[in-house]
């Protein structure tokens, strides 16, 4: 940021979830909006700001610094060849990222040699209670973690209408409950415990309007002995007033005591043997999305712009995720626990 100027940051998409993303960036003094783009035109004015229905021509005339990409998969590889053609530096895209692994790891290889900064938006480890678990993990407050699970609850998945309010491709993805949600929290119990060693699931389909999973169990091995287990079904829900504030609950466990996730966002600890826990972060009082994690990744990614961090989220490093993923499903599909290193190592399946 020279001379104290914000950072310019346009944004390519203006569908449902991009209303976390402008409001974030509106509330970041060294972001400025400058455009937005989109192929419905409609929807990039109604953001307020100037509006495109061609990415070339925004980035030409508006020349950001940092291009946010808030689109579906199917456009990342294109809108990221667009952004590096115009010499962009920074981009964010969207999880879940590119088509398929392939895709990923090449577009991922172009933006390095074009010298790019590469983030992928996975927001949710940045969430403020899975932050406060990081630390009480860090801090061993709970001594050497033995095991994690997460129970995976938002309730919207019930029905024939399921999905159809929000998010209506959620229900013709032939790849659901993992790719699109459970990754989230892969991606997050990598963050707090360490890359997994080994992987092992148990998918189904609970509601048959939905074309893929929507329930199933991950169970993984981490460094140290630690175990941690996915227990997700998008069917059921927990004790939250707002389901989607953490879309579930989650219990850290270690040998001096256990961290409690409450569907309100408070975070607890239990020493061992105690009967009574202290509460380390209380209930989410954020109305927007997860606890405004969105807006912690936003932060995160102009603090590395500045030279203050390195990001977190890098398109390199997030090609772990999308390798886990795979093995997710094939371990689904052979009923078998894969060992990572050497199934990564062969390159596991090609999408």
């Amino acid at each position: 940021m020279s001379g104290g100027a914000p950072y310019r940051v346009a944004c390519v998409g203006a569908g449902y979830f991009s209303q976390f993303h402008y409001g974030s960036w509106a509330r970041l003094d060294r972001a400025e909006l400058v455009a937005s783009c989109n192929r419905d035109l409609a929807k990039a004015q109604a953001t307020g700001l100037p509006a495109y229905d061609d990415l070339p021509t925004m980035l030409h005339e508006q020349r950001p610094d940092l291009l946010d990409i808030i689109l579906p998969p199917v456009a990342h590889a294109d809108t990221i060849r667009i952004a590096l053609a115009h010499d962009l530096k920074w981009i964010i895209c969207q999880k879940p990222f590119c088509q398929n692994l392939d895709e990923a790891r090449a577009i991922t290889a172009e933006a390095a040699a074009a010298g790019a900064t590469l983030v992928v938006h996975e927001n949710f480890r940045f969430q403020p209670w899975f932050r406060a678990i990081k630390r009480a993990v860090d801090d061993e407050l709970i001594g050497q973690v033995m095991q994690a699970t997460f129970r995976l609850r938002p309730g919207d998945g019930q029905g024939p209408d399921a999905y159809l309010d929000r998010q209506p491709y959620f229900q013709t993805m032939p790849r659901f409950l993992v790719h699109e949600t459970a990754m989230h929290y892969v991606d997050t119990f990598r963050f707090i415990l360490g890359e997994p060693t080994a992987i092992y699931a148990d998918l189904r389909r609970v509601n048959p309007v939905i074309a893929g999973e929507d329930a199933g169990y991950i169970l993984a091995d981490h460094p140290g002995g630690a175990r941690t287990l996915i227990d997700g079904n998008r069917n059921l829900d927990h004790a939250a007033a707002n389901l989607r504030c953490t879309m579930g609950e989650a219990l850290i466990e270690g040998v001096a005591g256990t961290l409690t996730l409450k569907g309100d966002g408070s975070v607890w600890l239990r020493s061992f043997g105690d009967q009574e826990p202290e509460r380390l972060l209380p209930p989410n009082q954020a109305e927007t999305f997860g606890g405004d994690c969105v807006h912690a990744l936003q932060d995160h990614v102009l603090s590395a712009m500045a030279g203050e961090r390195d990001p977190e989220n890098r398109a390199a490093d997030y090609l772990r995720i999308l390798e886990i993923e795979e093995a997710i499903y094939a371990s689904a599909e052979s009923g078998q626990k894969i060992a990572l290193s050497p199934y990564l190592s062969r390159g596991g399946p090609h999408s």
